[in-house]
């Protein structure tokens, strides 16, 4: 199976820019979206072969995920069931025979860190929503999760420490989570390769490459109950796609 995660940085924006085209290019099973900066009714796609599944936020042009998948899932969960996180569409869960498919945007701290300590509880309250469902079956998360976990996850890793998505905290809360039993793929499979998925608008940062590692695929350590769990085959940054300032992360599973 393949699986695409992108933060598009606006659904309607994007499509201007030959997404339907990139879209197609991608022959994926799933493809997952962060920021689609849309209300429903606003946009109406035709994606032959593929359910779509949509979680707007309350407030409008802002946040907001989506799936689209060719295989039809048992069950669609919108959020946490948290009321304090729940009105911006940052979570759509698809649940499968032998999995989980969780599409995340994760909430950014903000300018001056305005929303640390908001994004902390976030953190605590995803890692043990995420902890209850793999006890039942694989997990793979992914999506725009709005941290660099390591020095290498960023070319300017000293002028950025401190800053939104590479605080301690931050970094702290990321590996808990894999701490907890999950797997980054890329990083598992690509132990040294610099690659980012996200440049800033600012200073011409993607023609120079400086860029940040913030879109991820997670998936949960398999246990002995999970034999028939999806198995990693390889994940990659496909840094060659262009319209967002964040590019497309792929998985494959056998």
């Amino acid at each position: 199976m393949k699986f695409i995660s992108w933060n598009i940085n606006g659904l309607r924006a994007i499509l201007k820019k030959d997404f339907l085209k990139q879209f197609k290019s991608f022959n994926a099973d799933f493809v997952c979206l962060q920021e689609i900066k849309m209300q429903k009714g606003q946009v109406e796609l035709d994606l032959p072969g593929y359910e779509q599944y949509f979680n707007y936020a309350q407030r409008k042009g802002y946040s907001g995920t989506a799936v689209f998948t060719k295989i039809p899932p048992l069950d669609v969960t919108y959020g946490m069931n948290i009321s304090e996180f729940d009105n911006e569409g940052r979570i759509i869960c698809l649940e499968y025979q032998n999995f989980y498919l969780i599409c995340c945007y994760t909430p950014n701290s903000g300018a001056e860190l305005k929303r640390l300590t908001y994004r902390m509880k976030w953190e605590d309250a995803f890692r043990n929503y995420v902890n209850k469902l793999k006890q039942e079956k694989t997990v793979i998360i992914c999506g725009d999760l709005n941290v660099a976990h390591e020095e290498i996850d960023l070319k300017n890793f000293k002028t950025n420490h401190h800053h939104a998505g590479f605080t301690n905290e931050e970094r702290q809360k990321m590996t808990q989570l894999l701490n907890s039993g999950f797997i980054d793929t890329f990083r598992s499979l690509y132990p040294e390769l610099r690659k980012y998925s996200w440049w800033s608008y600012r200073g011409h940062a993607r023609k120079t490459n400086a860029g940040w590692r913030i879109d991820y695929f997670l998936v949960s350590k398999p246990n002995q109950q999970q034999n028939h769990a999806p198995k990693i085959k390889d994940a990659q940054i496909l840094d060659n796609y262009l319209g967002s300032d964040h590019c497309p992360v792929s998985l494959i599973t056998e």
